[in-house]
């Protein structure tokens, strides 16, 4: 009898671990986006270096300690023991999204940077949370004197007023917008794991998508999809990256699939030409054979 056992794909792994928004393990979940960089990643490696980064943090922690002071003893092992600073000097770096790659050169951007920092703080007990703020991911952690919300490349806080200003260009119509304002609080709710991860694809989509490279763009967009299986633009990103590649049938299906799914398509034209031609290329192609 053969019980020699197949490991599941990269892909596989991914989805297997985001089914289910219950218990959901969010960086394990991203270090599996490395697979997108090296396919014989190891990632049971990255999440042992991580437990035993927490093993070190906790000794230096006592158990009756405060928040405040759990607090600053992580940044203090994060930011001067291990050393871990914002990669300025090549800020749109693919490898700034990888996790073990950012744990392995202590560089990374302030997504990636803050979804270490949060498995940190678990480990240590504090109920940190990443919030999706315009711009610039943030951290922030409820303490006995009020809420701390941090800046992931180095550690240190930031006022109302700092948050304010740090919002005003992405605001709706700018400083001389609308006379009414949205309260800040609504952009410091925490942000969902699910939404994290997106976010972290999003980045590296961008990143792929402009500098023309297929297959990683292809690796992302179906990453995408298991994140949101009714998110229809990522089909026709899919697609787009599809085509890009020369895979006519695919290409073809994830546009359909966009145009007969999707609510107001504002680029339905644009994309049924691409549906047209993808038509044609297939019908030569079957007639070629």
């Amino acid at each position: 009898m053969d019980f020699s056992f197949e490991p599941p794909s990269p892909l596989a792994y991914f989805a297997s671990l985001v089914h289910s928004d219950g218990g959901f393990p969010l960086f394990e979940a991203a270090a599996a986006l490395g697979y997108m960089r090296d396919a014989d990643l190891d990632v049971q490696a990255t999440l042992s270096r991580m437990d035993q980064w927490q093993m070190r943090l906790r000794k230096r922690v006592p158990a009756d300690a405060a928040g405040m002071a759990r607090l600053m003893a992580l940044n203090r092992f994060f930011y001067q023991e291990l050393g871990f600073a914002g990669n300025l000097n090549d800020y749109y770096a693919p490898d700034n999204s990888y996790l073990h790659q950012v744990m392995e050169t202590r560089r990374g951007i302030p997504i990636s940077m803050a979804v270490i920092w949060l498995e940190l703080a678990q480990g240590l007990g504090l109920d940190a949370k990443g919030v999706s703020f315009p711009g610039h991911f943030l951290i922030k952690v409820p303490l006995p004197a009020g809420q701390a919300v941090i800046d992931p490349m180095n550690g240190q806080s930031f006022s109302r007023e700092e948050l304010k200003e740090m919002l005003e260009p992405y605001r709706l119509g700018g400083k001389h917008g609308a006379d009414f304002e949205v309260p800040l609080g609504l952009y410091l709710q925490a942000s969902p794991p699910r939404d994290i991860l997106t976010r972290m694809l999003r980045n590296l989509k961008e990143i792929f998508r402009s500098q023309k490279h297929g297959s990683q763009w292809l690796a992302v967009q179906e990453r995408l999809i298991v994140l949101a299986p009714e998110a229809w633009s990522e089909y026709r990103d899919r697609g787009l990256a599809h085509a890009m590649l020369g895979n006519h049938g695919e290409a073809l299906a994830d546009l359909e699939c966009y145009v007969v799914n999707a609510n107001d398509v504002v680029d339905a034209e644009a994309i049924s030409s691409q549906v047209d031609l993808l038509r044609r290329q297939l019908g030569k192609r079957r007639e070629s054979n």
